[in-house]
C-alpha cells in the first residue's frame, strides 16, 4: 500500500490534519446503457445511452488499485446495467483472473434480465467459479416503473441457492414484500410516496435524481446551505467511480472530473490529486457549492428558494456550466448530463 505522505496534499499537512484517505474501492461502470431509465439515477443511464469500458482500460484500473491499497483494494462492476454485455464482463473477469488480480468484490445489476430460470443458474455459476464475492441487486419504487418484481425475487432465490444468501444483497430488500408501483402515482401522491422513500433511504441527488426527485422534495433556503463545504466528502472519499471512456469521478459525485485513466493510472493520479487546486476544486473544498454561485451567477444562473441538500444546488449549478460551456475540462462528461 501507497504512503499516505505520498500524497501531494497529504504532504503539506502536519500530523493533526485531516489527510486525504487512501482510496480503497473502484466502482468500474461498464456502460452507461441500462435497460431502465430510473428517475432516482445518480447519472443519465438509460436505453438509450451507451459507451463500453474495454476489457484494457477496467484491468489498468485493477492493477494500479492494487499497486494504490494493496490487499484492501476492491472493485466493484456497475452501470448502467453490466448485464446488457455478459460476453464483454466474462471476458473482463478471466481475464482478471490470468492477471492474478483479486476476485471481483461485487457486481451491481437491476435483474432486468433475470426472466428465465436456466439463465439465472448459468450466469450466476459463471459468476461464482470467476470468485464474485457479492451480488448487489437494485430494486424499490423507481426501479419497479422498468423491473418485474418477479424477475428480482427469483434472481434473489436463485442466487442466493447458487453463492449462499449472505452474497445476495438486494438494495432495498423490503419492497419486495410490499412493491409500491411508483408509475401508478400522480401529483401530490408522488411527492408524498417520494417523501415517504426518501425518510427512510437515502439518495443522492446527483443526474438524472437531481432534475427528476429533488425538485419534489427541496425544502432547504440557500442560506441553509451556505456554510456546507465538501472538505469531508472529498477527503473522506475511499474511492472512486470510473466511467466507460476513462472519466474519474471522486466517491459518488459523478460529472465531475477528477482527471482520465487514458492519461494518468489511478495510483498516479491519487498521489497528485490536490483540492486546493485548481480553483473549481478549491471552492468546493472550502465553501462547497454555495461557493460556485457567484460564478454561477454572473453568467446568468437564476437560483431557485429552496433545494432538496447541497448536492441538489451543486447539480443545478454544474448543468449551467455545463450548458454555458464553464469548466468543460472538468464538468463532464456529456453522458453525466443526460447528452
Amino acid at each position: 500500500m501507497i504512503d499516505l505522505y505520498s500524497n501531494t496534499y497529504n504532504a503539506r499537512q502536519d500530523r493533526s490534519g485531516r489527510k486525504l484517505k487512501i482510496w480503497r474501492y473502484a466502482g468500474l461502470l461498464l456502460t452507461y446503457q441500462c435497460s431502465a431509465a430510473c428517475r432516482f439515477c445518480y447519472y443519465h443511464c438509460s436505453p438509450r445511452a451507451g459507451g463500453l469500458m474495454p476489457v484494457d482500460m477496467a484491468l489498468d484500473a485493477w492493477t494500479s488499485l492494487v499497486r494504490l491499497a494493496g490487499d484492501q483494494a476492491k472493485i466493484h462492476i456497475t452501470g448502467g446495467e453490466p448485464y446488457l454485455y455478459f460476453d464483454h464482463l466474462a471476458a473482463l473477469l478471466q481475464a482478471a483472473r490470468r492477471c492474478n488480480l483479486p476476485p471481483l468484490d461485487c457486481l451491481e445489476t437491476n435483474g432486468s434480465w433475470a426472466d428465465s430460470e436456466s439463465e439465472i443458474r448459468q450466469k450466476i455459476r459463471f459468476l461464482q467459479e470467476a470468485g464474485l464475492r457479492q451480488l448487489s441487486i437494485g430494486f424499490d419504487p423507481f426501479h419497479a416503473e422498468f423491473v418485474p418484481v418477479e424477475n428480482i425475487r427469483t434472481l434473489r432465490a436463485l442466487a442466493g441457492e447458487i453463492l449462499g444468501p449472505r452474497q445476495v444483497r438486494v438494495r432495498w430488500e423490503k419492497y419486495l414484500d410490499n412493491p409500491l408501483p411508483f408509475e401508478a402515482f400522480t401529483g401530490q401522491a408522488q411527492k408524498d410516496l417520494c417523501r415517504q422513500m426518501l425518510k427512510e433511504d437515502r439518495c443522492r441527488f446527483t443526474g438524472r435524481a437531481a432534475e427528476q426527485i429533488a425538485p419534489l422534495i427541496a425544502d432547504k433556503p440557500l442560506d441553509r446551505l451556505a456554510s456546507l463545504s465538501c472538505q469531508t466528502a472529498i477527503l473522506g472519499a475511499r474511492g472512486v467511480h470510473i466511467d466507460p471512456c476513462g472519466h474519474v469521478f471522486s466517491g459518488q459525485c459523478s460529472g465531475i472530473i477528477l482527471a482520465n485513466l487514458q492519461k494518468t493510472p489511478l495510483d498516479t493520479l491519487w498521489k497528485d490529486f490536490d483540492p486546493q487546486n485548481p480553483p473549481f476544486w478549491r471552492i468546493l473544498f472550502n465553501s462547497g457549492p454555495f461557493g460556485l454561485l457567484e460564478e454561477a451567477r454572473k453568467a446568468g444562473y437564476q437560483s431557485r428558494p429552496f433545494y432538496a441538500s447541497k448536492c441538489h444546488l451543486c447539480s443545478e449549478i454544474r448543468r449551467f456550466f455545463f450548458d454555458k460551456g464553464i469548466f468543460l475540462s472538468i464538468i463532464g462528461p456529456s453522458a453525466c448530463y443526460g447528452l
